[in-house]
């Protein structure tokens, strides 16, 4: 049960790469609760990777104002934000030299903790993703298939115990059977230990399934936030309106071929 308490806010945030020319993010506010997972879809180029990434100051914001529980990010340093939120995306980034409890582990040591620490940690964090660290520990990134590598970068984000964690486009590269099963699997997770996501995605359908909230955005700026139900049923955008029918017409032509069968 969310208690919607704020753990992430956005106030009146632009974001331009060419002195004010153009805003890739045009003044863009959102409220995110605590134990929250919410979407924030849109086409290529419609900012929302751009927003993701000013949450962490991967992205420095224009103008604006971005607090991570209750904390201004533009006041903390940049590594140690960055060291306490989690960050999962699509092309995984694990480091091919290390194993995968090394990779799991990086943050930890770079936190400071103390090597039994690490080792527990890491073996918890696999266990929860559903590779335990004895089969797979010792294992190197170029020995996993890409489903399990995705399972390695989540499993690292998860290791330093964050409340926050952001995603980009995290399952997009995957085969659907292996997307289905890891949008399954991170849900289990996120409801386990009430983390707050933000999840970047193209795919409508994704969003629907798995947010508990969804920020559509188009060139910049969002134009609707709602529930998956307020979304399907009272889209107040007609490109909303485009994003919504799609799932639903694919899933009215899957069930004529099933009919037809």
């Amino acid at each position: 049960m969310l208690d919607w308490r704020f753990m992430i806010e956005l106030k009146n945030i632009h974001k331009s790469f060419d002195n004010g020319i153009t805003h890739a993010v045009a003044d863009t506010s959102f409220i995110v609760g605590k134990g929250e997972l919410w979407g924030l879809i849109g086409e290529s180029g419609s900012g929302k990777t751009t927003t993701l990434k000013m949450i962490n100051r991967l992205e420095e914001p224009s103008s604006g104002e971005i607090r991570v529980n209750g904390q201004n990010v533009l006041e903390q340093n940049p590594e140690e934000l960055r060291r306490n939120i989690g960050y999962v995306f699509q092309g995984i980034g694990l480091f091919p030299h290390y194993t995968v409890a090394e990779n799991v582990a990086a943050v930890l040591d770079l936190l400071g903790w103390e090597e039994s620490q690490m080792k527990d940690r890491c073996a918890e964090t696999l266990t929860m993703v559903g590779l335990p660290i004895e089969e797979y520990g010792d294992r190197f990134p170029s020995q996993l298939s890409g489903g399990q590598q995705q399972r390695v970068g989540v499993a690292r984000a998860l290791a330093a115990k964050p409340e926050v964690v952001l995603m980009d486009e995290p399952f997009g590269a995957l085969d659907p059977i292996t997307r289905a099963e890891l949008q399954e699997e991170f849900k289990r997770i996120q409801r386990e230990l009430n983390l707050t996501v933000i999840m970047v995605t193209h795919d409508m359908t994704e969003a629907l399934l798995m947010a508990h909230r969804i920020a559509v955005m188009k060139d910049g700026e969002v134009l609707q936030i709602g529930t998956p139900q307020q979304l399907l049923n009272k889209p107040k955008h007609e490109y909303v309106r485009e994003l919504v029918e799609m799932p639903k017409r694919r899933a009215d032509r899957l069930e004529k071929l099933i009919r037809s069968s």
